[in-house]
């Protein structure tokens, strides 16, 4: 069996949903398991909903609402599907002002997927496919670390097994990404771009031949081909690479993807959605060699924080454990980290917990911090690809490897 997953720039529309028939279709008759994404940018307006509603914007947010239902009902009748008969959406906004702002986000948002799968499956079901939905939220068990829930993989892995030999199942199931549930049957989300991470756990449970990341680009590229002409595609890569560019921040792979295809050593393809024939990039454990062109990855929205002891003490000595307490509590996801004898410096990715961060730091710290930073990472670095990469900007922090710098810039 295989594992497809497609992104919502994949099925952001009507033709993209039939693109995605066509390619389910060029797997004949194989069992395939497609995990789908929110359908565009369905995540960022049902995100707009839930800060609408905690901010008592009750109005604002039921018009978001109302324009995402709007959105799905006309790509149904696109489809040919009738809206309140084939696929029956989400009525109320599934909001409770006594729970916290994190849990109300997994509830509301979550249903992107539900919707985008729902409409999906019916469709293929209706152009003759034999297709199956699968609800995520019952099947994927975690905790409840709301927006960055832990699976409980022994349990997921047993339910999904199980499910999948049952022998009346269909050869295609359609399921949603990016999401799980409690064992008491709330929704949660794995993290941003975690549809990627669903996909890995589902071929890992059920030992895939591979598993096909469908995106609007050729690959795996060198850069971001948004802000970098003439970018080259990386046609295969090994696993430790794959993970070192995705905690990087690079886009193209959730940084959780790669373990659990590394562990059964199942292939990672990432193929262009709008050429399925192409052979795209690969990402597996007999690549030869390291990748042999430099690799620009920009992380943008970065905070630069940095502490210093209130006290005589080095900060390397007692202040350490305490810094990165409040950093982890407060969910700050770090990606560069600088000390000196009295100083230390993190560059954590812009979230709403920054300021609470902040402020639990300036308690037992002098702080000092910038925002609106990028951090540019190149892999594969010259002296004259950083002579280039650096001239005429702002650097507050840098860092250089035998093979890596790192620059972090005032834009």
């Amino acid at each position: 069996m295989k594992v497809y997953k497609f992104g919502g720039a994949s099925v952001r529309d009507t033709a993209g949903i039939r693109n995605l028939e066509h390619i389910v279709r060029l797997e004949g008759a194989s069992d395939l398991m497609v995990v789908i994404s929110a359908m565009g940018k369905t995540t960022n307006a049902l995100e707009r909903v839930v800060d609408h509603l905690v901010a008592g914007h009750e109005d604002e947010a039921m018009q978001e609402w109302i324009a995402v239902i709007d959105s799905h009902v006309a790509i149904m009748r696109e489809l040919g599907l009738q809206p309140g008969v084939d696929v029956r959406l989400q009525g109320e906004i599934p909001f409770d002002p006594a729970r916290p702002y994190d849990e109300n986000y997994d509830q509301i948002v979550s249903l992107g997927e539900i919707m985008s799968t729902q409409i999906i499956a019916v469709y293929l079901l209706h152009q003759g496919l034999s297709v199956e939905w699968w609800n995520m939220p019952r099947l994927l068990r975690t905790n409840d670390c709301w927006r960055e829930a832990v699976v409980d993989t022994l349990t997921s892995a047993a339910t999904i097994r199980a499910g999948w030999e049952r022998k009346d199942r269909p050869s295609v199931v359609v399921t949603q990404g990016f999401i799980g549930g409690t064992a008491d049957g709330r929704r949660t989300t794995l993290g941003r771009e975690g549809s990627d991470y669903t996909a890995a756990l589902l071929g890992n449970f059920l030992d895939a031949e591979s598993v096909t990341i469908w995106k609007d680009v050729p690959g795996i590229l060198n850069a971001d081909p948004r802000l970098v002409e003439d970018t080259v595609l990386i046609p295969e890569l090994r696993y430790h690479d794959a993970v070192e560019l995705s905690y990087s921040g690079a886009q193209i792979i959730h940084p959780k993807t790669i373990r659990p295809l590394e562990n059964k050593r199942i292939p990672l393809y990432v193929k262009p959605f709008g050429d399925p024939t192409a052979a795209g990039s690969r990402i597996h454990a007999d690549a030869v060699g390291p990748i042999n062109v430099p690799v620009y990855i920009w992380r943008k929205n970065q905070v630069l924080i940095t502490v210093r002891p209130l006290d005589f003490s080095f900060v390397l000595e007692e202040s350490l454990n305490r810094l990165f307490e409040i950093v982890h509590r407060h969910r700050l996801k770090v990606s560069l980290i600088q000390a000196s004898a009295v100083t230390i410096s993190v560059s954590v990715d812009h979230t709403r917990y920054v300021d609470e961060a902040l402020d639990e730091l300036r308690e037992q710290f002098r702080v000092n911090y910038n925002d609106g930073l990028s951090l540019l990472t190149i892999r594969g670095t010259t002296p004259e690809i950083l002579h280039r990469e650096s001239a005429g900007r702002n650097i507050l922090l840098s860092q250089t490897t035998r093979r890596t710098a790192r620059l972090l810039i005032q834009e």
